[in-house]
């Protein structure tokens, strides 16, 4: 175990978790109205329309597989009789399609924000930064994965990764069993936590919005310009149709 080990599977993931945290928090605190997407769908709706649902279903299905993956230990799915085989089919056959959909779905949405005028000029360089960690995550994740499969040698992260990312919240890491892994996920996994480091000061706090207060907000009124509205006595019977 080296200096460098510790610095990167240790340090690395409590400062990223840190200030995803205060980040957060401060975020919130001093700029709740920025806590939103800046939607740009206003300037233009038909690739809107075919690469936003892409990218979000497909990276709701990631995350689910990376809580599955990462959270739930081996010898949990072992219990309940799912074996080792079938579930490395299925997370790899759900993995490679929510991956390619995540990333076709970015594809369009990058291409988009490049080659419509009104949408690019709204285009901040911080958003360029999200793009350029969001998209190399998921590149780095989904070819890690693809090529780990193709090679016929695939590496069970189960026996590594997932227990050294369990460890980090016991507060007992075990930055040896990262130490192991391929550099493919150790690339993965520091591109993650740059990532989630920057979260809080990006238009990706929208995920933690829900609108619930729609539920119980008083109706809108709206007044009319039409001065007559209201002074003319209703009509008698059915409308004449026209």
């Amino acid at each position: 175990m080296t200096i460098l080990d510790t610095l990167l599977w240790v340090a690395v993931p409590y400062v990223s978790i840190a200030i995803f945290i205060v980040g957060h928090g401060w975020r919130y605190r001093y700029d709740k109205f920025g806590w939103t997407t800046r939607s740009s769908q206003l300037y233009e709706n038909r690739l809107l329309r075919l690469g936003s649902p892409l990218f979000h279903f497909g990276i709701l299905l990631v995350a689910v597989g990376h809580v599955g993956g990462l959270l739930v230990p081996k010898s949990w799915t072992e219990a309940v009789g799912i074996s080792e085989t079938a579930y490395h089919v299925a997370a790899v056959a759900l993995g490679v399609a929510a991956g390619f959909c995540t990333l076709a779905g970015a594809a369009i949405l990058v291409y988009r924000r490049r080659t419509v005028g009104p949408v690019f000029s709204a285009t901040t360089r911080n958003d360029k930064v999200m793009y350029v960690l969001l998209v190399g995550t998921i590149v780095l994740g989904l070819g890690t994965t693809v090529l780990g499969n193709l090679t016929g040698d695939p590496h069970d992260y189960r026996d590594s990764v997932s227990p050294w990312f369990r460890s980090i919240f016991y507060f007992q890491p075990r930055p040896e069993l990262m130490a192991a892994a391929p550099l493919g996920f150790q690339l993965h996994a520091l591109s993650a936590w740059v990532l989630f480091a920057f979260w809080p000061f990006s238009r990706l706090v929208h995920v933690f919005s829900m609108p619930l207060g729609y539920l119980t907000r008083p109706y809108i009124v709206y007044r009319s310009r039409d001065r007559q509205l209201g002074s003319r006595p209703p009509h008698r019977g059915w409308d004449r149709v026209r």
